[in-house]
C-alpha cells in the first residue's frame, strides 16, 4: 500500500508542477498580447489628439477668415465713405514720377575708393614712407 502512496503523491506532485509551468508560459507568452494591447491604447489616443488638433486648426482658420473678411467690409465702406464726403482736391493728387536726367549738372555719386590725390581712402594713407609692417612679437 504504501507503494500505492507514493504513486499518488508522485501525480499529485505532477499534476502541480504542469498547472505552475501553465501558469507561467500563460504569463510569458501573454506579455507580448499585453504590450501590443497597451500600443493599441496609446494610438487611439494619439489619433484622437490628433483629430482634435485637425478641428481646433480649422476652426482657427475659419475664424480667421471671417476677421479678414470684415476687415476688407470695413475698409471699403471707408473708402466709399471718404470717395462720397471729401471734395476733390487736384493739388493733393499724387504727381508723376520724374524721370532723372544723365546731363553733366548732376553730383558725382560718392566712391568708397580713392581717386590717386593720396586722400584719406588711399589704401597708404597713413602709413610713412620708409616703415614696413610692423611683425609681430615672437616667443
Amino acid at each position: 500500500m504504501e507503494l500505492s502512496n507514493i504513486n499518488w503523491m508522485l501525480g499529485a506532485a505532477c499534476l502541480l508542477a504542469g498547472i505552475g509551468l501553465g501558469v507561467l508560459g500563460y504569463h510569458l507568452l501573454n506579455a507580448g498580447a499585453r504590450n501590443a494591447q497597451k500600443l493599441r491604447q496609446r494610438l487611439a489616443e494619439r489619433d484622437r489628439q490628433l483629430t482634435e488638433l485637425r478641428d481646433g486648426v480649422g476652426e482657427h482658420f475659419e475664424r480667421l477668415g471671417n476677421l479678414a473678411e470684415g476687415l476688407q467690409q470695413e475698409v471699403s465702406e471707408a473708402r466709399t465713405r471718404l470717395d462720397v464726403g471729401a471734395p476733390r482736391r487736384p493739388e493733393l493728387d499724387p504727381s508723376p514720377a520724374v524721370a532723372p536726367s544723365d546731363s553733366d549738372n548732376d553730383v558725382a555719386a560718392p566712391r568708397d575708393y580713392a581717386d590717386g590725390n593720396r586722400g584719406t581712402l588711399s589704401e597708404d594713407f597713413g602709413l610713412k614712407s620708409g616703415d614696413a609692417a610692423p611683425q609681430p612679437p615672437r616667443y
